[in-house]
């Protein structure tokens, strides 16, 4: 490494330059890169294939590896298992507990924690993602074909479901609200349990300024860290199901702090993207969605710009759809993330 980018051996790395890893060499077995290599993960063979045929094709190799049993891969590959970041502790924090693949975070269950980077969109973005209520609060609370339906469950939902797309696209993100046993769910009724934590596996309060006070300090103390270290893209999303009469329908709808014009503009940018959904997919439907002004503590308290998000009001038949049918709050995570990929610098 030094030698690749002509640096003296203990020199410190720069924040926002570029560097060249160096290619572990192998002898290609002639059967499979898997055993060569002695792995399982078939998409990790395959990117390293995909990788030696590229390099093949730009002349960078003379020969492909299947004839001259000379394997490239690259670094990270196989010695970075996730993405490590430095905050305030002296020791590397990970975004997500890795559970052995590069880029497998148990936080989303065994079905969807292999998480592969689909873009790099995202990069040099931290998000700080929060579902509200959780552990001995469960929010907002209704039934529905005499099932219960409790707000911490379905905002969880939606919440690990958002981080997972941000991780895809490049995106440094926290789960900050978290429950290790469910992970991201296919069923339409979640159910309710108690067992939530929030970041480092901290009990969550039972008194609700206390649960709020800890998840602020958790946000401000690992974004202090990033700013420190030059990330100044920073945002907390905090998720929530709302609680209205039952006849009262709504859409989805946001609230910024009132000080915060950095945080309207992104609400902003959010409510407009799930607008032109609305009129893609559902041209004959008029979106009802708002962007409003809250002095809340979530939005207050956070020293970085905040939106809070409520999905629908969960004692209502028709918004129960929209958070109930597992498509929908996959679709509810990736209209919210195309206001990030899609916003013009």
């Amino acid at each position: 490494f030094y030698r690749l980018n002509k640096l003296k051996q203990n020199k410190h790395l720069l924040a926002g330059k570029e560097y060249q890893l160096p290619i572990k060499i192998y002898t290609y077995n002639g059967k499979s890169i898997r055993s060569t290599l002695g792995i399982e993960d078939w998409d990790l063979a395959i990117r390293i294939q995909e990788y030696n045929n590229e390099m093949y094709k730009k002349g960078l190799r003379a020969d492909v590896f299947t004839n001259s049993n000379i394997l490239w891969v690259p670094h990270h590959e196989l010695s970075c298992p996730a993405q490590a970041l430095e905050v305030s502790d002296p020791e590397p924090q990970f975004i997500e507990t890795p559970t052995g693949n590069f880029r497998t975070f148990s936080i989303f269950g065994s079905k969807y924690a292999y998480t592969p980077l689909k873009s790099s969109k995202l990069n040099g973005k931290v998000f700080y993602v929060v579902s509200g209520h959780g552990g001995p609060d469960p929010g907002a609370m209704s039934t529905r074909q005499g099932k219960k339906l409790c707000e911490d469950e379905y905002a969880y939902d939606v919440a690990l479901r958002f981080c997972r797309l941000l991780i895809e696209n490049g995106a440094t993100a926290y789960m900050v609200t978290r429950d290790e046993n469910d992970g991201i769910r296919d069923q339409s009724y979640l159910s309710c349990d108690t067992d939530e934590t929030v970041w480092k596996n901290q009990v969550i309060p039972e008194m609700q300024k206390e649960r709020l006070t800890q998840r602020s300090d958790i946000i401000n103390t690992l974004s202090t860290g990033h700013s420190l270290s030059g990330d100044n893209e920073q945002l907390a999303i905090i998720i929530h199901v709302d609680s209205r009469s039952k006849s009262q329908k709504t859409d989805v709808f946001f609230y910024h702090h009132p000080d915060s014009p950095n945080s309207k503009t992104i609400a902003d940018d959010i409510l407009h993207a799930i607008r032109e959904k609305y009129r893609r997919y559902q041209p004959g439907k008029d979106y009802q969605g708002t962007v409003k002004a809250r002095d809340l503590h979530m939005l207050r308290e956070v020293k970085i710009p905040a939106v809070y998000v409520e999905l629908a009001n969960i004692r209502n038949p028709g918004d129960q759809i929209r958070i109930v049918e597992t498509r929908n709050r996959q679709l509810l995570a990736e209209w919210m993330l195309d206001a990030f990929l899609l916003k013009k610098k």
